[in-house]
């Protein structure tokens, strides 16, 4: 979540805290981010005004900050100061610089055995210190545990209570997330220490698995599997399963106190240092320094930070320590001289198209264009590239050109820009290309608005995200450069050599820039630093870009369809090609959740990747009809629908998504392979110079 500058009718100041911008925002209040005279930050929470005159909500507004306030372990976030009567109540604590522990096993996988001990050991010692001020945590969630420099700290004690207390509410309203509650919470029976250590234990087989420990298609599903289901630890190692089960007992009365968890999950040496080493730990020293940066001074801000004003990217720097009720949010707050980027307008709304039905178009027939064709494109460009309410394409006359998706009509042009060297996308506000000096040139996606160029040894563009633009130079150097600074971040040799087969490609996702380079040769780098993380060999030339899963997954085509897992490089399944495929072997292969679509030769396979499945799982397969050389672009997946290229390149085959049944075929008079895209419920295809926007079928 992207945090908010100040909005009309936010305070200030809050005691002696400064307040900064909004972390996040529930049902009961906002969290700022704020900073005392010394310069030390803080997350201050503070109750909505409109609610401060309830009697019932001030109380329990009061009671949090009491119940933080009793206890403390150097396991928990302190509290600094609290003010609970007169005007508008609210509690500074404690600001950690760190992921949850949530993001952090998103972000890098599940921990290894020795630090889930080491989590363990850390976190059932600050249990027992929450158990002796006599309270009971009641929320102890992957969300509500920062991972520091120093180890695992808990937060939020929205809805603690002392030992003594029973539920807040009723059977089947639960105040805590499903899967982690006891299974006496969800029954609305009492709760004691013993229902922290049921949590405690649902945590440790989310952190050494990456899986819920009790998983549903529904709320009331996931909580039957808490009260009568068995834990999901297939994926947790056996000596580590052993240590949890009894964690998970559903009897309170027979599970082990938190100093006899701490004991048994005795860590080995050195094990209290996983916050302090790898990705993890540089992620954590990565927001520190822009805390330091955030608070301090502005006399002493660095020199060459961004601009005071509040630019919000996607870069966290840390989290809130007290619940909203909502999110927690993350924020940069830029100081110094202004960047080139600091008026950049927000990202705006996808403009989605309706749904079309089978019942509106007769069989075999396909709907009618939304719009186009039109003929404005270079034939064989560069893949289509939707930005929100418009579509990048190469231009005809050369240069990008910016449909709006709604109609098709002419947004921006920019004249100069070599559109074979590639276009991305930044964070959906801005698209960046090369133009034909080799600089870096960066527009406003909606509007077209220069907003900064540099350099002139560039060669070509290869992928995005939310911060940086990722190119090879003229010296087949890789470099990642921030958008919003124009400082490079890092710089190395390419990670493979250039090659006749063309650039490489690319596509970044869970912190890596997977690169496949037209040698064949595939590599993973973690984007904050540049250093590879994990490649493959002899992948083949003609897979074009990987496709990124929502599953962890990365996927390549080319002499065979490989699925890795996507933060470690970990083998998963691969496909070889058929022995009469076309010269390219698999096409480029496009993700959907945990699908992956790929055509190789007449063949168009859809694939599963199920977690511990180490073979491809194809629920169905087209066979497309002609012979040709085949097409290596991706197919497109939108709605209910995927999109197919035909071997002879004459037809795009469109198929159901789910059980494979042809659907219809979409045809362009022109020659020349297809080239697919989709976004906001719509597909775009150009063929030949022309290009135009198909509605999809609802799922």
């Amino acid at each position: 979540m992207t945090t908010q500058p100040l909005a009309t009718g936010d305070p200030l100041r809050l005691g002696p805290y400064r307040l900064l911008g909004v972390l996040g925002e529930g049902g009961m209040g906002k969290v700022y981010v704020g900073r005392d005279a010394a310069g030390a930050p803080a997350a201050v929470k503070v109750l909505r005004p409109e609610l401060a005159h309830d009697q019932h909500l001030a109380q329990r507004f009061v009671r949090e900050a009491d119940m933080a306030r009793a206890v403390t372990s150097r396991g928990v976030a302190r509290v600094l100061g609290a003010q609970t009567e007169g005007g508008r109540p609210w509690i500074a604590a404690e600001f950690l610089a760190g992921p949850t522990l949530d993001e952090a096993v998103k972000a890098y996988g599940p921990m290894d055995e020795a630090a889930v001990r080491a989590l363990a050991h850390q976190l059932a010692r600050t249990l027992h210190d929450i158990h002796a001020a006599g309270l009971v945590h009641r929320d102890l969630k992957p969300a509500n545990i920062v991972l520091t420099s120093t180890g695992p700290r808990i937060i939020d004690f929205g809805i603690a209570r002392p030992e003594h207390g029973l539920t807040l509410t009723t059977t089947g309203q639960i105040p805590v997330t499903p899967g982690y509650g006891a299974p006496e919470q969800v029954l609305g029976q009492r709760v004691g220490p013993a229902s922290d250590v049921f949590s405690l234990g649902a945590v440790l087989v989310y952190a050494a698995s990456g899986r819920r420990a009790f998983d549903g298609a529904h709320v009331p599903a996931v909580q039957y599997e808490v009260v009568h289901g068995t834990a999901d630890m297939s994926l947790v190692p056996p000596r580590l399963q052993e240590l949890i089960g009894p964690c998970l007992t559903k009897d309170p009365a027979v599970r082990p106190t938190p100093p006899q968890v701490a004991a048994a999950f005795a860590p080995p040496k050195g094990a209290d240092r996983a916050w302090r080493k790898g990705p993890l730990a540089e992620d954590i020293k990565r927001r520190e320094t822009a805390t330091k940066r955030l608070t301090a001074p502005a006399d002493t801000a660095v020199p060459s930070s961004p601009s005071r004003r509040r630019f919000l990217t996607g870069a966290a720097v840390g989290v809130a320590v007290l619940g909203t009720g909502g999110g927690v949010g993350a924020w940069w707050l830029n100081r110094g001289a202004k960047t080139p980027s600091f008026d950049v307008p927000p990202a705006v709304a996808t403009p989605e198209a309706a749904f079309v039905s089978t019942i509106d178009i007769r069989q075999d027939e396909g709907p009618d264009p939304l719009w186009g064709p039109l003929d404005v494109t270079a034939p064989e460009g560069e893949l289509p590239l939707p930005v929100r309410d418009v579509v990048i394409v190469q231009a005809k006359t050369g240069g990008l050109l910016a449909l709006a998706v709604k109609d098709g009509k002419e947004r921006w042009r920019a004249e100069g820009i070599d559109a074979d060297a590639g276009f991305v996308s930044v964070a959906d506000r801005l698209v960046v290309g090369v133009d034909k000096e080799g600089g870096l040139r960066a527009f406003v996606a909606s509007t077209g608005a220069p907003v900064w160029q540099t350099g002139s040894d560039v060669d070509d563009v290869l992928a995005a995200d939310d911060t940086h633009v990722y190119l090879v130079t003229k010296d087949n150097e890789l470099r990642a450069v921030n958008a919003w600074t124009l400082a490079t971040t890092w710089a190395r040799p390419m990670t493979s050599p250039r090659s006749q087969n063309g650039p490489a490609k690319a596509a970044v996702g869970r912190k890596r820039l997977v690169i496949h380079g037209r040698d064949g040769h595939c590599a993973a780098l973690y984007t904050e630093t540049g250093e590879t993380d994990w490649d493959i060999k002899d992948q083949g030339t003609a897979g074009q870009a990987p496709a990124l899963g929502d599953n962890n997954t990365a996927y390549f085509g080319g002499s065979q369809l490989t699925a890795r897992r996507l933060d470690r490089g970990d083998f998963i399944w691969t496909e070889r090609a058929k022995s009469d495929a076309s010269p390219h072997g698999w096409g480029t292969p496009v993700a959907s959740n945990d699908l992956v679509f790929a055509s190789n030769a007449y063949n168009a396979y859809r694939y599963s990747t199920q977690p511990g499945i180490t073979f491809a799982d194809s629920d169905w397969y087209e066979v497309l009809d002609d012979t040709g050389p085949g097409n290596v672009n991706p197919p497109a997946v939108q709605g209910a629908t995927v999109w197919l290229h035909a071997p002879d390149n004459s037809y795009v085959q469109v198929v159901h998504k789910t059980t494979g049944t042809r659907l219809f075929q979409a045809k362009m008079q022109r020659t020349g392979s297809y080239q697919l895209a989709s976004g906001g419920n719509r597909v775009f295809i150009a063929r030949g110079g022309r290009i135009m926007a198909m509605p999809v079928f609802e799922r």
